[in-house]
């Protein structure tokens, strides 16, 4: 089963830009093992949340949004798209993500349509 991991940080309380690449080579060590176990199906980055734009259609007009869609302090990041054998399988790969030692992940099952 598909399952998402989306990645979410506070960027009041995430670690400082890292000059030695620490949170770079643990990501790098957390996608070996992916990869490894094969359960990695993608994973990216995502530019900060000044960048967003929300769209949406209201009365067949679309309305653009600079910015996330909701006020929160944490702000998704990034994602994994991971493909395991159940729920637990994917919580032992979600805890693998460095930024979970300092924000969120969130796991969800992706929806098979038939």
């Amino acid at each position: 089963m598909k399952y998402l991991a989306l990645i979410y940080t506070d960027p009041s309380i995430a670690p400082p830009p890292d000059p030695s690449r620490k949170m770079l080579a643990a990501y790098q060590a957390a996608n070996a093992v992916f990869q490894r176990d094969g359960v990695m199906l993608a994973g990216e980055a995502l530019q900060p949340t000044s960048t967003a734009t929300s769209v949406r259609v209201r009365n067949g007009e679309t309305e653009t949004i600079d910015g996330p869609f909701a006020e929160t302090k944490e702000q998704l990041g990034g994602f994994y798209m991971f493909d395991c054998a159940n729920l637990d399988d994917a919580i032992k790969y979600a805890a693998m993500i460095p930024g979970a030692a300092h924000g969120t992940v969130e796991v969800r099952p992706v929806v098979v349509f038939a």
